[in-house]
């Protein structure tokens, strides 16, 4: 069997380097003309274009749609490009990793195995992660923890997952500028494809994160799963909320219309009244006394780069914790 898939391996690529040396032939000799065809063909005049008079106006180029959609503002035919590759790499794709796999079997003589399989043994090799993975996500769960109001904070997790990826999205289209920043969200909403759908997700995504978070403490609380020796669970869980009301405050100014100005402005001052700290605090938020474009910048930043990693942070934290002493029982 080896020297059959041999054989026809060797037959393969000879019947290539044959349609290779066609193909270049052929190249070679329509590529070649002769003087006297090069200097009647460079003193004919371009179809369409007057023999005389006025000098002949050359066509513009045809441009491609997948670079026209974003240089000239077309969207004829935008996703005929993406179709056709989407089609024909599918089935090639598929046709040869075929190919590859019977080849596989041919020549080894044993089951196929997939390349998923392959890699993460390779890399498990080198860095020795299946073992502790396994203690953390093999840890049998118990039946009561399957019902639905055990599942609230796991859905507070997914709709910041939801978060991330909406916000990533509106993050290629957004400016931060006091002077860009509306005609930045208006430019999302009514030219960018899906842009409004992807803005709605992630307004309703915030809402309903806050709404999760707040009924997963409740839960908690009404349970007793905070008393030990579960109180770091409680702690690093407050402060998770914590961050999900900052996420909310932060994006609200993001808009700079009157609303998340005034909004901001109320809330600010609120902050501003804490005793002992009230116009540091302030001054930290607006960086000045002021709203203004530098406000927008900081709420931008602690929007998208200081709370989404401290809430990573915590929420590996929180997440071993609960692992490791597992789910508490109910009342």
């Amino acid at each position: 069997m080896t020297k059959i898939a041999r054989g026809i391996s060797i037959l393969g690529l000879a019947m290539l380097v044959v349609a290779g040396i066609l193909f270049i032939s052929v190249t070679v000799h329509a590529g070649t003309m002769t003087a006297a065809e090069a200097n009647e063909s460079a003193n004919m005049p371009l179809a369409g274009a007057p023999t005389s008079g006025a000098a002949a106006e050359i066509p513009p180029p045809k441009l491609e749609p997948c670079l026209s959609c974003h240089i000239t503002g077309e969207t004829e035919s935008i996703w005929t490009p993406f179709a056709r590759w989407a089609v024909f790499g599918t089935f090639g794709l598929a046709f040869v990793y075929g190919v590859y796999r019977s080849a596989s079997v041919w020549t080894q003589r044993k089951p196929f195995t997939p390349l998923t399989a392959r890699a993460a043994k390779w890399v498990d090799e080198r860095y020795q992660i299946s073992e502790p993975l396994s203690k953390i996500l093999k840890k049998p769960v118990h039946k009561y923890a399957t019902r639905w109001w055990y599942c609230l904070g796991g859905i507070t997790a997914f709709l910041f997952v939801v978060q991330g990826i909406t916000g990533i999205m509106l993050a290629f289209y957004y400016k931060p500028s006091a002077d860009l920043a509306y005609d930045s969200i208006q430019f999302i909403e009514t030219e960018v494809r899906f842009g409004a759908a992807i803005r709605m997700i992630h307004h309703w995504a915030a809402n309903a994160m806050i709404v999760m978070c707040i009924a997963h403490m409740l839960r908690v609380f009404i349970m007793g799963a905070f008393k030990p020796p579960r109180e770091l669970n409680w702690v690093s869980g407050v402060l998770l909320l914590i961050l999900t009301l900052a996420f909310g405050f932060t994006g609200y100014l993001l808009p700079w219309d009157q609303r998340a100005f005034w909004a901001t402005t109320v809330g600010t001052d609120i902050a501003g009244s804490i005793p002992a700290i009230g116009n540091l605090a302030l001054v930290f938020l607006r960086v000045g006394w002021d709203v203004s474009d530098a406000t927008l910048g900081r709420f931008y930043a602690l929007h998208i780069i200081v709370i989404p990693l401290a809430t990573v942070v915590l929420m590996l934290v929180h997440f071993m914790m609960v692992r490791r002493l597992g789910v508490k029982k109910p009342l």
